[in-house]
This record gives C-alpha cells, sequence and structure tokens, in this order.
C-alpha cells in the first residue's frame, strides 16, 4: 500500500490466488488464455522458515499465558477466556482457525495422563461478503486434507487441565464450542490480537515488547512445533500432528533445530560401532 515491495510470501500467494481466480475465468469461457504464464516469476531472495527470535521459552510462555487473564474487567471476562485458546495453539501447535472452531466433542479430557484433540474443519476470517453464510468466518475443512478427514492430537496433562478448567468456568456455546467472545460467537482475529498485544504489554519487559519474541499468536504454534523437533519426536511424526508434509516442516524449522548434535553423533557412532582391529565383528 505505500509503494515498497511486498514481502515474498505475500507476492506468492497473491499470485496463486490471481491464479486460481483467472483459470476459473477460464473454465467459465469467460477468458480463452492465461495472461499470467507470459508475466515471468520474479525469484525472491526471501525465506519462509522460520525466525528463531520469534520463538518463545517455557518461562515466557507461563508468563504470557498468565498475562492473558489479566486483559480486560474480571466481569468482562475478555482475557480469561482465551487462556485455553492460546495454550492449544502453544501446547498442541493448534493453528488459530482450527481453535476458534474447537468443540468439547473434540476433546478426550481425562482426569489424569494424556488427552487427545480430534480436530475435523477450521473457521479462517473470510470476510461476509466472501462466505455462502454471511458471517465472517468461513467453514472448511482441514488444511492440505481430504474435506471429511480429521487429525488427532495427543495433549500433555498439563493442557487437559487447563481445558478441564475452562470448562468449568465457561461451559461451551451452543454449538459446543470451547472458546467464544461475550455474546458466544466466534472468536474474531482482531480480538485474539488485541488480548495477546496486551498481554505482552504485561509479561515481558520493555526491550522484548519491541522485539518480535512472540509477536504474533501463530508464534506459539511455530514455538510448539520447534519444541517437539527439539525433544526428539520424528518430523514425520510433527507433520502428523500439525497437519504439515514434513517436507513443509524440514523448510520452514531447519534453523530453530539446536542441541541434537551430540545425540546424533552418538546414535551414528553406536551404529558403526566398529570392530577393533584383529578383531572380527560377531
Amino acid at each position: 500500500m505505500d509503494g515498497t515491495p511486498a514481502a515474498g510470501e505475500t507476492s506468492r500467494r497473491r499470485r496463486r490466488s490471481l491464479n486460481t481466480a483467472v483459470e476459473y475465468a477460464i473454465e467459465r469461457k469467460l477468458l480463452t488464455e492465461n495472461p499470467l504464464t507470459a508475466i515471468k516469476k520474479v525469484k525472491s531472495a526471501t525465506s519462509d522458515r522460520v525466525d528463531p527470535r520469534v520463538l518463545v521459552n517455557k518461562t515466557q510462555a507461563a508468563q504470557l499465558l498468565a498475562s492473558v487473564s489479566y486483559v480486560g474487567t474480571w466481569d468482562r471476562k475478555k482475557g480469561r477466556r482465551l487462556v485455553g485458546f492460546y495454550a492449544v495453539m502453544y501446547f498442541a501447535g493448534l493453528r488459530p482457525s482450527e481453535a476458534v472452531g474447537l468443540r468439547k466433542s473434540d476433546c478426550f479430557l481425562p482426569e489424569k495422563g494424556w488427552g487427545v484433540l480430534t480436530l475435523h474443519d477450521t473457521h479462517p476470517v473470510s470476510g461476509k461478503q466472501w462466505t455462502d453464510s454471511g458471517e465472517r468466518h468461513d467453514k472448511r475443512g482441514l488444511k492440505s486434507r481430504e474435506a471429511k478427514e480429521d487429525r488427532p492430537v495427543p495433549i500433555p496433562p498439563l493442557l487437559v487441565a487447563v481445558l478441564r478448567a475452562h470448562l468449568k468456568e465457561f461451559g461451551t456455546a451452543k454449538d459446543g464450542r470451547l472458546f467464544t467472545n461475550e455474546r458466544g460467537g466466534l472468536v474474531g482475529s482482531s480480538t485474539y490480537w488485541r488480548v495477546w498485544r496486551d498481554a505482552r504489554e504485561y509479561a515481558l519487559s520493555p526491550d522484548l515488547q519491541a522485539s518480535i519474541l512472540g509477536g504474533r499468536p501463530y508464534d506459539l504454534r511455530h514455538t510448539c512445533i520447534t519444541t517437539w523437533l527439539n525433544a526428539g519426536v520424528p518430523v514425520a511424526e510433527v507433520a502428523r500432528r500439525v497437519g504439515n508434509s514434513p517436507e513443509v516442516i524440514h523448510r520452514v524449522y531447519e534453523g530453530c533445530i539446536y542441541g541434537q548434535e551430540e545425540a546424533m553423533n552418538k546414535k551414528i557412532e553406536k551404529e558403526l560401532d566398529w570392530p577393533e582391529e584383529g578383531h572380527s565383528r560377531r
């Protein structure tokens, strides 16, 4: 909007959207060919890899989630009703659009041990003029999956406790959704962005507030994925839990994996197990 070049990912996303519209026009016989094929793609040097500086550590995550509960007045419960919303991103790697539509029926929350969230759909913000229902949020299947395919995500006992406490205090919306606004409707992106912005001011020192550390709610998902990778969870399993392909996980998070070199070296050394000179290996 200010005339400066857009980010590489923004340009690619806009071009994909425009190309989809043109292909649809060709299908409707409004155009005979795709003019975009004649326009050379400008290769961008930018990368979609996650910047490690956005990732929060365990102490910062605890401070941020606690600070969320202090946003807004006690009566309106603006922040308190969203603590679990951010928690499912940090502990289970959910996208905001997946957390928005999470229902009680999707949750297995035992009194002890690990639970499971079974995701069925997403509720991305599209705008009233672009949805069939006339609502701001559209309802779609899970990203990168067939329309009726679900995705079970195991969740640790700490998140189970957070969600059980949330249900005890706030209950659910009429359709069973866990997270709602004050009127019981879908949580808007502007709402969870504002609450997160205020929580950062409460939780972080001025120098960290000015940094990109945890600058977006989505950075909680990035932190979750990175935590799993650094814990040694296989990439294929991380990809299954968060709804990405292993290729995407490798590409996007390759700069965030650390502290495993010594462990990997020991595994390789054990596998080689070269016999001493003069002795045969049995």
